[in-house]
């Protein structure tokens, strides 16, 4: 996904982890067992947009309000941005291990919470708990796997927790599914997510501290007795020298710009590398999160019904394949960032991304005025008090279709003999949709029968798989890259903040954008977006594939510009459009 970091692998990483991790499975264990922190991440981030279609039917009020549903989903972001500096502070303070400890208790209290939740202000004090959770498990468990993996084969095993957040993602979809003829389904959904948590803290309990915050700490023997498990023996003396010269210059880095955070933003912000670093940090996460990815993460099934698919079974079957789609995107990208690079990957996933969202307008625009025409004699064929009062108040109901009469807050039951002729517009109650259902009849809330809606799911599915590959995992590569080393973690800090605000605010706005500008108008603004990210990627975001930190230091400090902008005398330099 989208939220959390992904290392970069070296070539020949993945077959040196298999090896290593062959002979000491010691090292698989600990990656393993932190990386639960991963799936829980995706599972829980993934899993609402399933839940969400029968919490509806189960609490009338969120059925009816919109901006409820909306905080339902995205109370787990607002979490999770605490959740990230909460977590940071225990990770300092307390140790990577208690961290990771406290988030399972959050994603277990959140999970049960929710699977006992009697009104929807329980869902989201249960979704708040769970964000907390994830924000901490977003920043924990690769700081973790990193400091406890050995160097040769560190990018390999932390790659594999950012394949774990798609992974789980994949797995909330998949559960969503099976739930769904089980007595309870949002209840099982969301409270399942309690199970590996309470798996992990227990893994982790037999697991020791990260050697590195050990070490950092004064305790020398017990960070010695932990590299002795991990490294050969012959090689761990020199781990030991390499661990307390990165961290006698972390300390020296401290003692020059401060060691409390107000002093540190002091000293980045001053600094024109790290300025100019942020310029391309933040946009790419600011990118990403705009080209709205996470509306289709948090809302696919229902924006498949908005395509015209009212079963909720299907749009989880069908919202199944775009979270695949994600999972194999995150697989394309690492075996193809390095060898085609960062900027190019980003600039390629763009122009994809934004054809898409235009053609998904296009495809929703051409579904709404193609929509089936209201009947009068359908609607009043319930009964006269069954049809939509805004219908029979209307000055011209001829003129109405299925797409009007949804925007009336009513329902669109179809024609019995063909869901494309005129159908009836209902009040929308739970028992007119039982008696609608109990003709043989299909019941629309969210969208219309269109023969359009097979081009929105496949259209939605391309933009899974041009998003992914690039703008999915690149923009995590590229803030790992572009800061000098001692403003690395607050230069990602921030960038990672931007991400997480914005990630918010499409979550909190996205189904209030479609009430007001319908699911096409919606589209097209954010591949409006999506067009002024790209210029900023262009202008901004220089390649870093192949080049040392040094390197990506010098070009910064002499100032970026896209090849097409650079006099001749500075065109040989390493960088390209």
């Amino acid at each position: 996904m989208v939220e959390g970091g992904i290392a970069k692998p070296d070539k020949t990483e993945f077959s040196e982890c298999w090896k290593t991790t062959w002979k000491t499975p010691y090292i698989m264990r600990l990656s393993l067992s932190a990386g639960i922190g991963g799936l829980l991440f995706g599972y829980d981030t993934g899993v609402i947009s399933g839940a969400l279609l029968y919490i509806r039917e189960d609490f009338q009020q969120v059925e009816k309000k919109t901006w409820l549903q909306e905080v339902i989903v995205s109370m787990a972001v607002a979490g999770a941005i605490f959740g990230a500096a909460f977590g940071g502070w225990i990770n300092d303070r307390f140790g990577r291990k208690p961290s990771i400890l406290v988030a399972d208790i959050l994603f277990f209290v959140g999970a049960i919470v929710m699977a006992l939740a009697p009104a929807p202000w329980m869902i989201i004090i249960g979704r708040i708990f769970v964000g907390l959770g994830v924000g901490m498990a977003s920043m924990t468990a690769p700081l973790y796997i990193s400091e406890a993996s050995p160097a040769r084969i560190r990018g390999a095993l932390v790659s594999t927790n950012g394949l774990l957040i798609t992974g789980g993602q994949f797995l909330s979809y998949l559960i969503n599914l099976a739930f769904t003829h089980a007595p309870g389904t949002w209840r099982w959904m969301l409270g399942v997510a309690g199970l590996p948590a309470v798996v992990q803290f227990f893994f982790m309990l037999s697991l020791p501290e990260s050697p590195r915050w050990l070490y950092r700490r004064n305790k020398v023997e017990e960070a010695r007795s932990i590299l002795e498990k991990i490294y050969p023996a012959n090689e761990v003396e020199s781990e030991l020298i390499a661990l307390r010269n990165s961290i006698e210059a972390e300390k020296a880095d401290e003692q020059a710009i401060g060691d409390n955070f107000i002093a540190k933003m002091k000293g980045a912000l001053s600094n024109v590398v790290v300025r100019r670093g942020l310029y391309a940090g933040v946009t790419v996460q600011v990118a990403q999160q705009f080209s709205g990815i996470n509306t289709v993460m948090y809302y696919s099934p229902t924006i498949v019904q908005f395509a015209g698919f009212a079963s909720n079974k299907t749009a989880l079957a069908l919202s199944l394949i775009m979270s695949g789609l994600n999972a194999v995107g995150s697989i394309v990208s690492m075996a193809f960032v390095d060898r085609y690079g960062r900027r190019r990957m980003m600039i390629v996933s763009m122009f994809g991304i934004i054809s898409c969202l235009v053609i998904l307008s296009i495809v929703f625009f051409q579904a709404a005025s193609h929509a089936p025409k209201i009947s009068q004699l359908e609607s009043t064929h319930f009964a006269t008090n069954a049809t939509c009062p805004s219908f029979l108040s209307a000055s011209n109901p001829t003129s109405w279709n299925c797409m009007s009469c949804l925007k009336a807050e009513c329902a669109f039951c179809a024609n019995g003999a063909n869901e494309y002729s005129p159908g009836a517009c209902l009040a929308k109650t739970s028992d007119l949709e039982t008696l609608c259902h109990g003709q043989h009849r299909t019941w629309f809330k969210d969208g219309c029968p269109s023969k359009f809606g097979f081009l929105a799911v496949v259209f939605l599915g391309l933009y899974i798989i041009s998003y992914s590959p690039g703008m999915g995992t690149v923009p995590w590569i590229v803030n790992s890259e572009i800061y000098p080393l001692k403003y690395r973690g607050i230069g990602g800090g921030i960038a990672a903040v931007f991400n997480w605000v914005c990630n918010l605010i499409v979550s909190l706005t996205f189904l209030t954008l479609t009430k007001a500008l319908g699911s096409s108008g919606t589209f097209l603004l954010f591949a409006g977006y999506c067009v002024i990210g790209l210029v900023f990627i262009y202008w901004f975001v220089p390649e870093t594939k192949g080049l040392q930190f040094e390197e990506v230091e010098k070009m910064l400090k002499s100032g970026y510009k896209p090849l097409a902008f650079k006099t001749k005398s500075t065109r040989g330099e390493n960088q390209s459009a």
